[in-house]
């Protein structure tokens, strides 16, 4: 599933002879979950799902993430769901990392490909098939909408990554940028996955703290990645959840692009009780 463009797990478990120290950190501030640790031991199952099996890469948690969940789904052949989502409150991301899912929105399917994104807001009918020869591997990110008086919820929509341009950061001369797949100046969202692109030996020059949480999901190539007061190794396939506030910075080592999938919540007050 790893032969595309993007990273996506394989599971299996590795020998006996293998060394057990890993690049896996968790802290209070910051977590990094190496692709090594996604191995079948660690896979979950849900209801009302066939076929499946998935990798849980960040829940709501005291002391770990506060606003979404993430997932990375394995479907086989034949496998999937049609009711997939339980909670009538949840809207959801979904991004294609390897095969091709049938995601029928409201009645009307759509072809998933390899860069496919989907955005699915609460209470919409959607289910996911696998209707292909082989597995397909796709990101399910969840969060309860906060709804706002006066404000429409968002619509569903589906594109690729292939057709969304990535915007340059001022000043980078496009080294350093970022596909939008939602209007930030839209409010009815009240999350962003976006994809966020370095091309080799570009750096975050500067130490960003957000309100925001974050969820970093590496698709492509490696990089140093400064989390609060240390400097991390990472790569494709390794995930970074990191707390409101914490410091962040990367280098891009190359030889190629340094590149991963973006979450965080937007565009609403900040909760007081």
């Amino acid at each position: 599933m790893s032969s595309g463009a993007y990273f996506a797990p394989t599971g299996g478990h590795p020998p006996q002879t293998q060394l057990l120290t890993d690049r896996a950190v968790f802290t209070e501030a910051y977590a990094v979950i190496p692709k090594g640790t996604m191995r079948d031991i660690v896979t979950s199952f849900l209801p009302f799902w066939t076929g499946t099996r998935l990798w849980v890469l960040s829940r709501p948690l005291s002391g770990f993430a506060e606003t979404f969940s993430q997932y990375i789904m394995e479907v086989q052949p034949g496998g999937g769901s049609d009711k997939p989502e339980t909670d009538p409150e949840a809207e959801a991301v979904i991004f294609v990392v390897g095969g091709c899912l049938t995601l029928t929105i409201e009645g009307v399917p759509h072809r998933l490909t390899e860069g496919g994104y989907a955005y699915l807001p609460p209470t919409c009918d959607w289910s996911a098939r696998n209707e292909s020869g082989d597995p397909v591997s796709f990101h399910w990110i969840r969060k309860a909408y906060e709804k706002v008086v006066g404000i429409d919820a968002p619509t569903a929509f589906v594109t690729n990554e292939k057709n969304v341009p990535a915007s340059a950061m001022p000043g980078t001369q496009g080294k350093w940028a970022t596909t939008r797949f939602v209007d930030p100046q839209d409010l009815r969202h009240d999350m962003h996955v976006n994809i966020v692109t370095f091309e080799p030996g570009a750096v975050i020059p500067f130490a960003e703290t957000h309100v925001m949480e974050h969820g970093l999901y590496v698709l492509e190539g490696k990089a140093v990645y400064r989390l609060n007061q240390d400097w991390v190794e990472v790569e494709a396939g390794d995930y970074m959840w990191l707390r409101a506030f914490c410091p962040q910075a990367c280098y891009a080592g190359g030889p190629g692009r340094f590149r991963y999938l973006l979450y965080k919540d937007v565009n609403r007050h900040m909760k007081l009780r």
